[in-house]
């Protein structure tokens, strides 16, 4: 039996031969294992709806981890050491920060990205751990919604605050 094939040909590979390894009679047992060659698209086949959405959650996590970094440590440097510390942080402290279009916007941007990242990573653990497609859709959901709400409400409130209550 030849095996010169061109890329054009189908190969068929009884079950058979694959799993006894005799592969298609020429006495090279990896012969039975010979891959198909890729189709070609015509137009009956659809088009490819896959997106990058991994490959940018992926991209993602690691450029908002960086960030995250950086605003973090910044925050604790402000908050813990370079303020006084502990002790001088109070209603005074947050209204007078809450004043600079500077602070909210660090803490925008600390909060829009923390919660997104979070969600991010929760999600890749649902896909990794949650069996059932529908438990599934639920975890992602509850997520989905928990991650909306705390971000609308710190965004009114970073936005909305009223030193004078």
């Amino acid at each position: 039996m030849p095996t010169d094939y061109t890329y054009t040909d189908a190969v068929v590979v009884p079950s058979t031969q694959a799993h006894t390894g005799k592969g298609l009679g020429t006495g090279n047992p990896a012969d039975a294992f010979v891959v198909e060659p890729p189709r070609t698209r015509t137009k009956k086949t659809p088009r490819r709806t896959r997106t990058n959405f991994e490959m940018l959650a992926w991209l993602f996590m690691r450029l908002s981890g960086v960030v995250l970094v950086v605003l973090i440590l910044g925050h604790l440097l402000i908050m813990l050491v370079l303020d006084g510390g502990v002790s001088k942080i109070g209603f005074a402290f947050v209204a007078g920060r809450w004043a600079s279009p500077f602070w909210q916007g660090w803490d925008l941007l600390m909060l829009w990205l923390a919660m997104l990242h979070g969600a991010n990573g929760m999600r890749t653990v649902i896909n990794d751990y949650a069996e059932k497609d529908s438990t599934r859709l639920w975890l992602k959901t509850l997520m989905g919604v928990a991650t909306v709400f705390t971000v609308l409400l710190g965004t009114l409130v970073i936005f909305t605050f009223d030193p004078n209550i």
